[in-house]
């Protein structure tokens, strides 16, 4: 007989689950067959992300495929999108950078619907889901950062949205079991100060990024000062945008078109 929704509550409160009630409904609601469904209630109980229990996360709207080892979209990050969005022209050509499971990518291009969508990840199961996100509606590639990239998209990236790991390396350790046992080291280990992923995005955006472009950037509070001055020093106009609610910050860089004088 399979468990019933007080048996699943009982056994996700006991695991030390917080939304034990929502969880039991998305799990029941998932599952296919009783072996399923207790398989997904052991696997949570175990400490695997809910996500990863249930093949699929919401973000903006959209059900977006995760499989276990790839790192879960977080809700924060649609003000990102809502921030790209905010920017884009009505058809621009969008690069979705360290795209994991393709979430930032999926949602803009849902918007935008003239858009030309390219992403790219180092990661191989990340780039297998972003596949099934995208589909059709754009190119994913397996690679580290540009390179990848079809060298064609260089001056003409309207919007680049990087999504980079910026937590520090000493803290890694720090974050929930979730994160740190069940997602990818390389979609959260941003190097010493959390910063060097970034830095590396910012050095060549400006080579990538079409005149009036802008590339977008999450990271923490405590690193915004010194994100801005990186984004200032590669020629970007840096901007941040902060959301209360989602304890979201967003660095946007935009490349200056140039004068119609030349200059």
């Amino acid at each position: 007989m399979p468990p019933s929704y007080v048996h699943v509550v009982t056994a996700l409160r006991s695991a030390g689950c917080v939304f034990a009630e929502d969880e039991a409904r998305l799990i029941l609601t998932t599952a296919r067959t009783p072996a399923e469904l207790t398989a997904m209630v052991d696997r949570r109980a175990a400490g695997q992300p809910l996500e990863h229990v249930l093949g699929w996360a919401e973000f903006s709207g959209l059900r977006i495929a995760v499989e276990p080892g790839v790192f879960v979209p977080r809700r924060r990050t649609e003000f990102l999108v809502r921030q790209a969005l905010a920017v884009s022209s009505e058809a621009p050509v969008v690069v979705d950078l360290c795209c994991g499971s393709g979430a930032v990518g999926a949602a803009l291009v849902a918007s935008l619907p003239g858009a030309e969508l390219h992403a790219a990840d180092i990661d191989s199961a990340a780039v297998r889901c972003a596949r099934r996100n995208v589909g059709e509606r754009g190119r994913v590639y397996e690679g580290d950062l540009f390179g990848p990239l079809p060298r064609g998209l260089r001056g003409r990236v309207g919007v680049l949205a990087a999504n980079v790991p910026y937590v520090p390396t000493g803290e890694v350790g720090l974050l929930p079991p979730e994160a740190r046992d069940h997602e990818p080291l390389v979609a959260l280990d941003g190097g010493g100060d959390g910063l060097d992923v970034l830095r590396r995005v910012v050095a060549e955006a400006p080579g990538w990024l079409a005149p009036g472009g802008s590339l977008l950037v999450e990271t923490s509070e405590r690193q915004v000062d010194v994100a801005v001055g990186i984004f200032a020093a590669a020629g970007l106009i840096p901007r941040v945008a902060v959301s209360e609610d989602l304890h979201a910050n967003v660095l946007i860089g935009h490349r200056n078109a140039p004068h119609p004088d030349g200059t």
